[in-house]
C-alpha cells in the first residue's frame, strides 16, 4: 500500500489534508509512462530506427581480399593477391581502390604481372542513375519511422480516449455515491427525529413506517451506487501501471478532484469545430501515417520505373606500378587504364511493365483510403460536436431543474415543521431532487467524456 500511495502522491495534488487526489493529467502521464500499450508503441519507434540503420548497411564501405595460388609438377602456375576497397555512394556512384600482386609462369593475359594499384568508379548512366534498391531501401526505411511515429501517437490518443472514458465513469460513480450518501444520513437522521415524535405523541405511529420505508430505500440504493463505485474503480485501474511491468490498482482511498476545478480543464482544450477540422486535416496521425505511406509507395514506383530503363554501366580503373595508386594527372585514355562498358535490355519489358503498374495501382489505392479516413475522421468531430453542444444545453437546462427540486423540498421542510404537509411528500421531493442531482452528475461527466473523445477525434489528445 505504500508503493500505492506514493506512485499517487508524485503525481496527483491534494486538496484535503492526508486525502491523494488523482488528476485527469497525471492519471494520463500515468498511462503514458507505464501502460504496455504505450511502451509496445515506442519499442515500434525504436524498431524503425533499427531499419533504418539497416538500410544505411547499403552504402557501408566494403574491405575485400582475394588471394589464390597454384603449383603443380614442381611449376609455379600462379600466385595473386587481390585487396579492394568499394565505397557506394548515394548518387549510384561506385568508388574501389585496390593493389594487386601476380606472380608465376602461367598466368591470364589480361592481368599484370607484378606489383600493381588502381583507382576506379562504376557510373550508371540510365538504370540506377536517380534512384536504385540501396537508396529506395534508406529512403524508404526513414518514412516508416515516420509513419512508426504516427502510429505511436495514433495508439497513445486512442489509448488516452479510453483511459478517459474510465476516469470519468470512476468520478461519476464516487460523486453519486456521496449524493445518495447524504441523502442516506439525512433519512437515517429522519427517522430518529420521527421516533422521538411519536414517543411524545406529536406524530402517528404511521409516520416511522413512512420514514424508514424512506431509510431503507436509500439503504438499497447506496449499495447499488457503491458497487458501481467499486467496479468503475477496479475498470480504471486496468490502465494504471508501475515501472518494473507490474499492475496498479487504484487504492480506495484515492478521490477525484473537486468538481469545482471541473472547468479549468477546459482552458487549455481546443474545443473550436473549425479549429479542429484544421488540425485534423494538418496532424491527424491517421492521415499522417497514410501519407507517409503513399510516399514510401511513390519511392517504390520509382525503382519500378528503373526497370523499363535499360542498363549501362561504364565503370573506369586509373592503373599504376607499384602497390601506390599514383595521384598523378593524365589523360583518361593515354595509358596505364581499364574501362568497360555494360549494356542490358530486356526486350519485352513484361516484369518491368507489370511492377510500375501494380505500383501506381498501389498508390490509387492507398490515395482512396486516405480520402475515405479524412471523411470518416470529419464526420467523427462533428459528431462529437455536435454532443458536446447539446450537453451543454442539458447541463443548463439540469441545473436549474435540480435548483428548483431543491427549493421544492425546502418549501416542503417548512410546511412540514408547521404541520401543513407530510413525510410522504417531503420523501417524494427530496427522491426528485437527489435524481436531478444524480442525472446533472452524469451529464457532467458524460460531457468531459466526449470533450476528450472529441480532442481524441481530431488527433490532438497527445
Amino acid at each position: 500500500m505504500k508503493n500505492k500511495f506514493i506512485l499517487f502522491f508524485l503525481l496527483s495534488f491534494s486538496s484535503v489534508a492526508q486525502t491523494p487526489v488523482l488528476y485527469p493529467e497525471a492519471f494520463l502521464k500515468i498511462v503514458q509512462a507505464y501502460h504496455p500499450i504505450a511502451k509496445q508503441a515506442g519499442i515500434s519507434v525504436q524498431k524503425s530506427e533499427a531499419q533504418i540503420l539497416q538500410a544505411r548497411a547499403g552504402f557501408d564501405p566494403i574491405l575485400s581480399h582475394y588471394s589464390t595460388k597454384k603449383t603443380f609438377d614442381g611449376k609455379n602456375y600462379y600466385e595473386y593477391h587481390a585487396p579492394e576497397l568499394n565505397i557506394p555512394t548515394w548518387y549510384g556512384i561506385e568508388l574501389r581502390s585496390g593493389m594487386e600482386n601476380l606472380r608465376g609462369s602461367r598466368t591470364n593475359p589480361d592481368q599484370t604481372l607484378g606489383e600493381t594499384s588502381y583507382m576506379g568508379i562504376t557510373v550508371p548512366l540510365a538504370k540506377n542513375l536517380f534512384i536504385d534498391q540501396r537508396r529506395a531501401s534508406l529512403q524508404q526505411a526513414k518514412l516508416m519511422n515516420k509513419m512508426a511515429l504516427q502510429e505511436q501517437r495514433s495508439i497513445l490518443n486512442d489509448l488516452f480516449s479510453d483511459a478517459m472514458a474510465a476516469y470519468w465513469n470512476w468520478v461519476k460513480s464516487v460523486r453519486v455515491l456521496k449524493i445518495v450518501d447524504q441523502n442516506l444520513r439525512i433519512a437515517e437522521a429522519r427517522v430518529s427525529f420521527v421516533k422521538r415524535s411519536v414517543e411524545l405523541g406529536e406524530r402517528p405511529a404511521v409516520d416511522t413506517v413512512e420514514a424508514t420505508t424512506q431509510q431503507q430505500y436509500f439503504d438499497n440504493l447506496y449499495q447499488a451506487k457503491w458497487m458501481e463505485k467499486e467496479n468503475s474503480r477496479l475498470a480504471l485501474s486496468v490502465y494504471l501501471w508501475q515501472e518494473n511491468n507490474t499492475p496498479q490498482e487504484l487504492p480506495l482511498e484515492v478521490q477525484p478532484a473537486e468538481a469545482k476545478n471541473e472547468m479549468a480543464i477546459l482552458v487549455d482544450l481546443d474545443l473550436n469545430l473549425s479549429s479542429l477540422l484544421e488540425k485534423a486535416y494538418a496532424n491527424h496521425p491517421d492521415l499522417s501515417a497514410y501519407q507517409y505511406k503513399i510516399e514510401g509507395l511513390n519511392v517504390e514506383k520509382k525503382l519500378k520505373f528503373q526497370s523499363l530503363l535499360p542498363k549501362l554501366d561504364v565503370s573506369y580503373n586509373a592503373l599504376s606500378k607499384g602497390l601506390a595508386p599514383s595521384l598523378e594527372t593524365r589523360a583518361l585514355f593515354d595509358n596505364n587504364y581499364q574501362y568497360g562498358i555494360k549494356f542490358e535490355m530486356p526486350l519485352r519489358l513484361s516484369k518491368g511493365r507489370a511492377d510500375y503498374q501494380l505500383a501506381k495501382l498501389k498508390i490509387q489505392e492507398e490515395s482512396l483510403n486516405l480520402a475515405q479516413k479524412r471523411q470518416q475522421i470529419q464526420v467523427k468531430i462533428n459528431s462529437y460536436y455536435n454532443q458536446v453542444e447539446a450537453l451543454k444545453k442539458q447541463i443548463q437546462t439540469q441545473e436549474k431543474a435540480l435548483s428548483n427540486y431543491q427549493t421544492l423540498v425546502k418549501a416542503e421542510e417548512n410546511r412540514f415543521a408547521q404541520g401543513e404537509s407530510s413525510l410522504f411528500l417531503i420523501n417524494s421531493r427530496e427522491t426528485k431532487a437527489m435524481e436531478a442531482a444524480e442525472k446533472l452528475t452524469e451529464l457532467k461527466a458524460y460531457l468531459f467524456k466526449t470533450i476528450y473523445a472529441l480532442q481524441a477525434s481530431a488527433g490532438v489528445l497527445i
